[in-house]
């Protein structure tokens, strides 16, 4: 199970003077939970995310990932950056199953999850695609689904729609909710967009300018599926003031 529990995590870079990223975090994420970090920028999402994903470790406290203390980066935790950083010499196809064939797993292991996933990102007629004939959504979703292909049970999304035009980053928010019904992998989602972090979380940790602190935790409530009309009711708007009062006064 994909439980993650984080307990008085600090983390501070040494320099002169020190630099305290991020102050006694406290995170309880259930299995299938869909949650976003969302503030301002510099305020330690994205070391967060890294720490854990384990390309960084914690000054001090603990994580926790299905009980077990992490260490270690594993395929059982799936990142998906800002910029889908596929390798450019690969088709669709091939960088999908880069991940478990690396591993050198028999194509049998891996073959028929690459082709569910290629269909559930609408890849099915890109496969021999080179990324540079992709737009940036359509890459996005190419590293989406080699994520998945690893048979990641927990996605770190470091807004990964970020750089994406208004329309495109839409599409993208409704596709990953659709992925997410389908599957249930747990989600980090980290956004500095609040409109994002309603529409898509269960759950949205506020943190605060650096040292990033959790401010305060919102349950959204919001019932799904969800769709854009539901950004125009006023449950979502009155959350998005109260969201929007908690970041000022901070």
């Amino acid at each position: 199970m994909s439980h993650i529990q984080i307990d008085q995590l600090f983390k501070t870079y040494s320099g002169s003077p020190p630099v305290r990223a991020l102050e006694n975090i406290h995170l309880d994420i259930a299995p299938g939970e869909f949650v976003a970090l969302l503030g301002p920028s510099g305020c330690g999402k994205s070391t967060l995310l890294n720490i854990i994903a384990s390309f960084e470790q914690p000054t001090s406290g603990t994580l926790t990932v299905g009980g077990q203390t992490i260490q270690t980066p594993g395929p059982d935790r799936g990142v998906v950056f800002q910029e889908a950083a596929l390798f450019p010499w690969l088709t669709v196809w091939e960088n999908i199953v880069f991940g478990p064939k690396a591993q050198g797993l028999p194509a049998a292991a891996y073959e028929s999850r690459a082709e569910e996933m290629l269909a559930i990102m609408g890849l099915k007629d890109f496969r021999n695609h080179l990324p540079i004939q992709l737009s940036g959504g359509m890459r996005q979703r190419v590293g989406i689904a080699r994520v998945l292909t690893l048979g990641s049970k927990v996605l770190l999304m470091d807004e990964p729609f970020g750089a994406l035009d208004a329309q495109t980053r839409l599409t993208m928010q409704e596709l990953l909710l659709s992925v997410w019904d389908k599957l249930k992998p747990t989600i980090i989602f980290v956004t500095h967009d609040i409109d994002e972090a309603l529409f898509l979380a269960d759950k949205i940790y506020v943190m605060s300018a650096r040292p990033g602190r959790m401010e305060t935790v919102i349950d959204t409530h919001l019932a799904r599926p969800r769709d854009i009309e539901m950004t125009a009711t006023a449950q979502f708007n009155e959350m998005k003031l109260q969201i929007l009062k908690t970041i000022r006064a901070h």
